[in-house]
């Protein structure tokens, strides 16, 4: 019998999640559903659960109950080993403080997320010749191609810089989904859209599923659907109870 049951890119039906057992759910989501290829804008103010609904989509998390189906998966059956190797295989993080290894050079973060993952390196054509030429593209792609930049410790780079990198790691290698949690908040309104606009590109050529996350809601117009995650969310302590 197989776990692949869904054409969707993420399926969540009955979903509960708590932080504690004697309190009541940060999460309470009947239904929600993200078809592949689709860029959704995800809105919420601070403490609605919105960076935690990203953890459970990733397997960090696990729900009290429900069910979670991630490219068919259903991960919230999977044994913590692998989860993690759904996770490296099939989803890009691009994380908010972007979690850029320091002593690594800029192709190297890159690569990173193929050194977790024997599917993604293989499609990225491995970690040496070919894959560090998909690295490089993909920072060209996303405006960082000039040779000094690539030889600029990821340190001494802008924010922006660094958020384009962050980027570049979690689209190398292909996975389906690209989850992305408030990636532009330390940038000016410009520098967002343009940030967004050459990944949604680079979305569209792969063929990735795009989950945005951020409470900026200007940006909700430039993607296919808005969720609300407080219209979705039945979680009444999500303030309370620390929702992210």
């Amino acid at each position: 019998m197989t776990d692949k049951i869904t054409p969707d890119a993420v399926c969540i039906d009955s979903l509960e999640f708590g932080w504690k057992r004697d309190a009541g759910p940060v999460l309470l989501i009947d239904r929600l559903r993200i078809g592949r290829g689709e860029r959704v804008f995800i809105e919420g103010p601070s403490g609605s659960g919105k960076s935690t609904l990203l953890s459970l989509l990733a397997g960090v998390l696990v729900p009290r109950r429900g069910e979670i189906v991630i490219d068919g998966v259903k991960i919230s059956r999977l044994s913590g080993a692998a989860r993690d190797r759904l996770r490296a295989d099939n989803i890009g993080y691009i994380f908010q403080m972007f979690n850029l290894i320091p002593y690594l050079s800029v192709v190297e973060n890159v690569l990173l997320s193929c050194k977790f993952s024997r599917r993604r390196r293989k499609k990225a054509g491995g970690l040496e010749g070919a894959g560090k030429t998909e690295a490089v593209r993909l920072l060209q792609t996303l405006g960082m191609g000039e040779p000094a930049t690539l030889k600029t410790p990821v340190t001494e780079l802008s924010v922006g810089q660094q958020q384009r990198v962050a980027a570049a790691r979690a689209l190398i290698g292909r996975p389906g989904l690209i989850i992305a949690d408030e990636p532009t908040s330390a940038l000016d309104a410009a520098h967002r859209e343009t940030f967004i606009q050459l990944l949604f590109r680079e979305c569209k050529q792969e063929g990735n599923t795009l989950v945005f996350v951020s409470h900026d809601t200007s940006l909700a117009g430039m993607f296919d659907r808005t969720i609300r995650l407080t219209e979705i969310n039945r979680g009444a302590n999500a303030d309370r109870n620390g929702g992210r």
